[in-house]
């Protein structure tokens, strides 16, 4: 299904996007691959067949505008842009917890909005959200990270709810702890944690089903599944 299929994966520089990248390219897919470090994304397009480096910053709109006047025609596009930083809201840093927001959340508005309309016109296209387990309900000390995901999330459910029906399939995956730079920064015991490559796997067996939205795995997915349905102080006792 991804033969000969172009995606632009946003946020392919490291961890799951970069593993995702790779499996994608593998299925036969062309590659558009973004993220600020350039030589990162270059380094990665040159080990895989049919991909090309395409440098954004998804938190600036003249970086996003000049990608997308350099994009060309796509079938897919991929939002895996994240960003975190650990933070109570005793301890709330205003500029970190903006560009949290701005990475995993506005980015994507300020990006999906120059592509999706054309898919939404010819009837064809693929695009998958990469939210989290965190966006099910607001968290301890993730100021920031929870409502941007959960923010995504739902970003997702419009999409779906808009384009049902047009041929342009919208998909939500919600990864639990990923090993990355990112949860190198918890100082707390990270249950199920995956490595990038399971967490792509995982991802790509998603983005061939028809679902719309997969959380994974499951044994933490379906905590928060059952957490996001319960009164606030009983699922903050769960969490303790």
């Amino acid at each position: 299904m991804f033969t000969g299929k172009t995606y632009w994966l946003i946020g392919a520089s490291e961890g799951l996007g970069r593993a995702l990248a790779g499996l994608l390219a593998a299925e036969g897919a062309h590659m558009i691959l973004s993220a600020r470090n350039a030589d990162r994304l270059e380094a990665l397009a040159a080990t895989l067949p049919h991909a090309r480096a395409l440098p954004m910053d998804v938190t600036d709109s003249a970086s996003v505008q000049a990608a997308v006047a350099d994009l060309g025609e796509i079938d897919g596009v991929i939002y895996c842009a994240g960003a975190y930083e650990p933070m109570t809201a005793q301890d709330w840093d205003v500029d970190q917890a903006l560009k949290v927001s701005e990475v995993n959340f506005t980015g994507a508005l300020r990006s999906l909005g120059h592509v999706v309309p054309q898919m939404a016109d010819r009837g064809s296209g693929h695009i998958v959200l990469i939210g989290s387990l965190a966006g099910f309900r607001g968290l301890p000390g993730a100021i920031g990270y929870s409502a941007s995901k959960g923010a995504l999330m739902q970003l997702a459910e419009n999409l779906y709810m808009d384009l049902r029906g047009t041929g342009v399939k919208v998909q939500q995956i919600n990864p639990g702890f990923i090993k990355t730079r990112l949860t190198e920064k918890n100082s707390f015991d990270m249950p199920f944690i995956l490595s990038p490559e399971d967490a792509a796997a995982r991802t790509l067996k998603a983005m061939k089903s028809r679902r719309f939205a997969t959380s994974f795995p499951w044994p933490m997915a379906a905590f928060f599944r059952l957490g996001s349905v319960l009164p606030i102080r009983l699922f903050r006792r769960m969490l303790s």
